[in-house]
């Protein structure tokens, strides 16, 4: 099948985007029947725009230093395209004679893939369409784990790290609020960095398990009466036991309102309303004066000098996976990284069918939960050979 190329990159960017894209790209140049190569400048919405950047003749040097680059490099969009809009898209994709569409991002971007392939298919048109998975909060059905959430969860890890020593310097209580909306793997992630049960985050609080303010007191309590200080890691998208974000309750309790996007989502990652409602809980109910919270927010997702090695590896390695697939017949899907050995470490990249991804919500395996507020360390297990090695500290005992 002879035509061109588009490739676009959705969502939240992360460190890796940019090697799936380098690895579709590279795979693709050269190979017979393979015209211009586009890139969708801020996804869906430069592609009804009709705003490409020609990545065909690109040198591989420059290539490579893109690859190394964190966030998207074509810039991303947040639109979440219906039926219409994946109908203007497919119309603009047919004018420029494209025949192999990826899009490189999350559970709405496989969704988009999904109707745009379906699009084409009712019209007779060939285009094989595939998804590229992406997404720090590692939600993505049939994966073991998503290209960049090793190196946003590395960046959690070592967070951690310099705020327990923080807190143990100056002792108090702290709340760090992480990203996962429903998953809670970048909040886990954050035990990755303990030495002994001394070593914080003393606590971990994830949506896959009810929150409960009486219990998270009590553990709050102990663990100040038993190591003078307390260091916590709370999921932003915690919620009680009849799955009412924590974030609206205090919001109520506490007489203040919460902010929700364009989308009608309850603002979890843009605000530090979690973090300080929980804040004020502690001091009002614990009274306890030094208390502090931080919101991680977006600044896990493109940190520079951060990222793991693994993941870079295996998401330009995804990206060349999803083009060899196109470029072998008449497919479509979406490509899935998937564990086949634990020692040595070794992965496979399989195509899934679109529908089995698009939509759908991964989240944590409640084993690796401890009495709802701790990570075991089967946990730790298996996500020490994506995340690699942490730096090594000391401290007086």
């Amino acid at each position: 099948m002879s035509g061109n190329v588009v490739i676009g990159q959705s969502g939240g960017p992360t460190a890796v985007i940019n090697q799936s894209l380098v690895g579709v790209a590279e795979t693709l140049r050269g190979q017979k029947g393979i015209g211009r190569i586009w890139g969708a400048c801020n996804a869906v919405r430069g592609m009804i725009e009709d705003r490409f950047v020609d990545l065909t003749d690109i040198p591989q040097d420059v290539l490579d230093r893109i690859a190394n680059t964190p966030s998207a490099g074509l810039g991303s969009s947040r639109d979440k395209p219906d039926a219409d809009y994946c109908a203007k898209i497919f119309e603009v994709l047919k004018k420029k004679d494209v025949q192999y569409f990826f899009y490189i991002g999350g559970n709405d971007s496989s969704d988009t893939c999904r109707i745009i392939n379906e699009l084409a298919n009712e019209s007779g048109y060939e285009l094989r369409c595939f998804h590229v998975p992406k997404t720090i909060d590692n939600d993505l059905m049939h994966n073991d784990h998503t290209p960049g959430f090793a190196s946003a969860a590395k960046f959690v890890a070592q967070a951690f790290m310099g705020d327990n020593l923080d807190n143990r310097a100056l002792a108090g209580v702290k709340i760090n609020v992480v990203m996962g909306r429903h998953a809670g793997f970048l909040t886990a992630a954050s035990v990755m960095g303990r030495r002994n049960e001394e070593d914080g985050p003393h606590l971990v609080y994830v949506p896959e398990v009810a929150f409960d303010e009486d219990k998270f007191l009590g553990k709050v309590d102990a663990t100040y009466k038993k190591y003078g200080r307390c260091l916590i890691a709370v999921s932003e998208g915690i919620h009680d036991e009849d799955n009412v974000p924590m974030a609206i309750r205090l919001a109520a309790e506490q007489g203040h309102h919460v902010e929700r996007d364009a989308h009608g989502n309850i603002q979890l990652s843009g605000t530090g309303a979690l973090g300080d409602f929980l804040s004020q809980l502690v001091k009002s109910k614990l009274k306890i004066s030094r208390v502090r919270a931080d919101t991680f927010g977006y600044m896990q997702r493109s940190f520079v000098g951060c990222t793991s090695p693994v993941d870079a590896a295996e998401a330009r390695a995804v990206g060349a996976a999803a083009a060899r697939h196109a470029l072998s017949g008449d497919v479509d899907g979406s490509l899935a990284i998937q564990r086949v050995n634990d020692q040595p470490y070794e992965v496979a990249y399989k195509r899934v069918e679109l529908g089995d991804v698009a939509g759908k919500t991964r989240t944590m395996d409640v084993s690796h939960i401890v009495d709802g507020c701790d990570i075991a360390d089967s946990f730790r297990d298996y996500l020490r050979p994506l995340v690699g090695e942490l730096p090594v500290i000391e401290t007086f005992s």
